[in-house]
């Protein structure tokens, strides 16, 4: 980022805190050799890692597992011409820890699409990056119209 392109740079505990406050996000992941995204609801496990429910049938289920993948959040007001993105990247692994799997059936992120067979899905925050857009910053110091 530049110094004057409206944008702050926020720190990793800033992007989780900010992250934690939306519902849903989106999984950034290769499917047959292509770039894939899909648009899921989660919940950030204590130590800061995404954790998803899907089928265990899911396509994203065997894509993901044992993979580096993205996961994006944001929130925009663009009536106020405001907002704030988040990207956690990091390896993904299905949950087959059976303790850590009873835990997240209790504290885990509800399936908004349930399925049969469900498992979880974790993406360790090894690189947390974010940027929130300044409200009320200039173009070359000129006001930018609104």
């Amino acid at each position: 980022m530049y110094a004057n392109d409206g944008y702050r740079e926020l720190d990793p505990r800033e992007c989780l805190s900010l992250l934690a406050t939306v519902p849903v996000g989106r999984v950034v992941y290769t499917r047959h050799a292509l770039p894939a995204v899909l648009p899921l609801n989660f919940r950030l496990d204590a130590d800061g890692a995404v954790l998803l429910r899907v089928s265990a049938t899911s396509d994203l289920a065997g894509a993901v597992d044992g993979t580096v993948v993205a996961f994006e959040g944001d929130m925009v007001d663009a009536e106020e011409q405001s907002g704030w993105s988040v990207v956690v990247t990091g390896p993904a692994a299905v949950v087959r820890d059976p303790a850590a799997h009873a835990r997240l059936v209790r504290t885990g992120p509800r399936s908004w699409a349930p399925a049969p067979q469900e498992v979880f899905v974790r993406i360790e925050p090894e690189l947390v990056t974010g940027r929130m857009l300044v409200p009320g910053r200039t173009m070359y110091g000129l006001d930018l119209p609104t």
